[in-house]
């Protein structure tokens, strides 16, 4: 689409890492619109998270420029929710707790901000476990109250850092269609980082491959843009089909070129 009329822009963006100094990312553009799901995904060490936080506006460009709904990234009125890998929830605060953290920190409080704890965690399966303490729960359990903490300012974008990577297999693969669930029901432009091809292809609108080397002198720029045209919703069935491995040899061949 026209970067004009996108959500999201990233133009001729790059970023050096001042230390060393180490050129990470050279000359990234891309356009999202709004209420798409966008996979990033490259081999380790190629940029995906730096790029996402500079997404996120923790981090400015060295040159070029990010802008979220026609303001830069780094000074956008626009909510932003945010996940990493570690769930990062703070051991003495209870799952409610954890989930209304940043409202406490905008100031608010009273019944209202109670009702929409509780229905946020309603959204992402918690329902039951809100005085729950994180050393009582389970890894994927501590994710969607990371999830819940991450929408519940009610973000107009959703990004994530490979944020089931730590689960097993069979959670994993739950999570992600609880994401799925999640993002229909409440609606956000999300941006995904992910290593596994299959969560990439099983999830995303599009996948964006990242290609470089910048340990070695080459920094990082999105090679391919891979449309995954598989219909919604997804079923785990649709993996063994031969549309679905088209998609993921697509991109695996993207990602070792």
């Amino acid at each position: 689409m026209p970067m004009d009329d996108a959500f999201l822009t990233a133009d001729n963006v790059n970023y050096i890492f001042e230390d060393g100094p180490l050129h990470v990312l050279a000359d990234v553009s891309l356009s999202i619109q709004a209420g798409a799901f966008v996979a990033l995904a490259g081999p380790s060490g190629v940029g995906k998270s730096t790029l996402l936080r500079l997404l996120a506006g923790l981090l400015r460009p060295s040159s070029g420029q990010i802008t979220i709904a026609g303001h830069p990234a780094y000074h956008t009125p626009e909510p932003i929710g945010l996940v990493f890998q570690k769930d990062n929830l703070m051991p003495w605060r209870t799952v409610a707790e954890n989930a209304r953290l940043p409202l406490e920190l905008q100031g608010e409080s009273g019944p209202e901000v109670k009702r929409r704890v509780q229905k946020i965690l309603d959204l992402v399966g918690l329902t039951g476990f809100e005085q729950n303490y994180p050393a009582q729960l389970s890894g994927g359990m501590a994710q969607r109250v990371a999830l819940a903490r991450a929408l519940i300012h009610a973000p107009n974008l959703l990004l994530l850092d490979e944020p089931f990577g730590a689960l097993d297999a069979l959670t994993r693969e739950r999570m992600g269609q609880e994401l799925l669930r999640i993002w229909q029901a409440m609606p956000v432009t999300v941006i995904m980082v992910t290593h596994s091809i299959t969560e990439a292809v099983f999830l995303a609108d599009e996948v964006m491959v990242m290609g470089g080397d910048p340990g070695n002198g080459r920094p990082a720029a999105i090679t391919q843009r891979i449309p995954i045209q598989l219909p919604r919703p997804r079923q785990f069935e649709m993996q063994a089909s031969a549309e679905f491995q088209k998609h993921a040899a697509a991109i695996r061949a993207a990602i070792q070129q």
